[in-house]
């Protein structure tokens, strides 16, 4: 009889023009917190491993310029890096804007009771709606965020 293999740990990552920026609004849409990378960040300029162009200040500590995650705040972190090791949305610099619909999105579910005060919290957030969806399957709105990346509020 064969073992069956451990899960595997993963993240989702989105391309953005301003991850900092997504990265704000992911972790108070998702109610997670960002990433507090600075203990590896410091290290790594002290090395001389990190050019200091490669970082930035976010929110008063030093932090990668071109990436940053946010992580459900009840999961394990290594303490050393600040990495999540379990829930984490990963936000990566990339020069081009979106375009396009995406191939994969994220859906919140708040519940039918909590909908419309949901998209109302994000869109005091930066997001927009796109429009309301009401099929035989359920009802949601679709709304995009900052940088324009479709969402589902069911």
């Amino acid at each position: 009889m064969s073992e069956t293999p451990a899960p595997l740990h993963w993240k989702l990552v989105i391309d953005a023009n301003d991850p900092h920026t997504q990265a704000d609004f992911w972790a108070a849409a998702l109610h997670y917190e960002v990433e507090d990378n600075s203990a590896l960040v410091e290290r790594l300029l002290g090395l001389g491993a990190l050019p200091g162009a490669a970082t930035v200040e976010h929110h008063g500590r030093p932090a990668f310029r071109d990436l940053i995650a946010v992580r459900h705040p009840n999961d394990p972190y290594d303490p050393d890096s600040g990495t999540g090791l379990g829930r984490r949305v990963l936000f990566q610099r990339v020069p081009e804007t979106k375009s396009g619909k995406n191939r994969l999105h994220l859906d919140l579910h708040p519940g039918a009771d909590r909908r419309d005060s949901e998209v109302e919290r994000l869109t005091g957030l930066g997001a927009t709606v796109v429009r309301r969806v009401k099929e035989p399957s359920g009802e949601w709105v679709v709304m995009a965020d900052p940088e324009g990346n479709e969402f589902c509020v069911h």
